[in-house]
């Protein structure tokens, strides 16, 4: 069974938002449902199902988004229908679900355009790449909740993402970089990357790749951010962030459900799956 965790800001189950309705995940799970293979999708805390399970702004951490995933894995263990469980984890869900995997008992981890920085240098990259102007009032707030620091005097423009009641927010997910933690892993892992993402390079999959050295790394040719099949532009590419009906590039698919065949060969990750849950 494969427990998928949703991307940044207020997605669902089924990697939608206010803003956008694609069906990215849900259109994967129905997907490897096809392929044998067992999926759980939950919408993270505060958000549709989960609203009332919510913390206040000012008082969640990336710490909860962890917490949860410990719980699911925990449960999905007990369950004698699956005899493993494998995270998959989607853009900022990739690293919950990499430190999460540190703590549970899980028998393979799959990233899926998961970035290889830490979220301020991504906020950073993104910044000077859309706004260059703006970086110089962006890094003494970026450096001072790197240090832990909150910034009380928010300039009006950028109150939006660095409002105080997020402030808290993160500095706790500042403190985790995803080439340190996914270096820790010791279960197959597999990094799947495509070449048409806008939001996430394959240059950072790569460093995610080379900080484990025992991981799979797979670029699918015209897969976007969200899985979706797009052309080359911009506009395109943009165009399918609201297109529910647009397919998930068939590749995909099958590059996790090969993942998972060739690990359920492995009899040792298996028994250690087992000895996992027991203890």
């Amino acid at each position: 069974v494969a427990l998928i965790i949703a991307g940044s800001g207020p997605t669902d189950r089924d990697g939608n938002n206010p803003a956008m309705k694609n069906n990215s995940l849900k259109m994967l799970a129905e997907a490897l449902s096809e392929n044998g293979i067992a999926t759980l999708r939950y919408d993270k805390r505060g958000i549709g199902k989960s609203q009332q399970a919510g913390e206040k702004e000012s008082e969640l951490r990336f710490e909860h988004y962890i917490s949860d995933v410990k719980d699911w894995v925990a449960l999905l263990n007990q369950d004698e229908r699956f005899k493993g469980v494998t995270i998959i984890g989607h853009s900022e869900g990739s690293l919950i679900g990499m430190v999460a995997a540190q703590e549970s008992c899980v028998k393979n981890f799959i990233s899926i355009a998961g970035p290889g920085l830490s979220a301020d240098k991504v906020i950073l990259e993104q910044i000077e790449s859309q706004s260059p102007q703006v970086l110089t009032r962006v890094l003494p707030i970026i450096e001072s909740l790197r240090q832990g620091k909150m910034v009380n005097d928010v300039n009006p423009q950028l109150y939006a993402l660095f409002r105080p009641s997020v402030q808290p927010y993160m500095i706790s997910w500042f403190k985790y970089d995803p080439a340190e933690e996914i270096a820790k892993l010791k279960m197959p892992v597999l990094i799947i990357q495509g070449l048409n993402d806008i939001q996430v390079s394959e240059a950072q999959a790569k460093m995610l790749a080379k900080a484990n050295p025992n991981a799979q790394l797979k670029l699918v040719d015209g897969m976007n951010h969200i899985f979706k099949q797009s052309g080359t532009s911009r506009a395109d590419n943009l165009a399918s962030y609201n297109q529910p009906d647009r397919p998930i590039n068939p590749v995909l698919t099958h590059v996790i459900t090969d993942f998972f065949m060739q690990n359920d060969k492995q009899k040792s990750n298996l028994a250690h799956i087992k000895s996992c849950v027991t203890q």
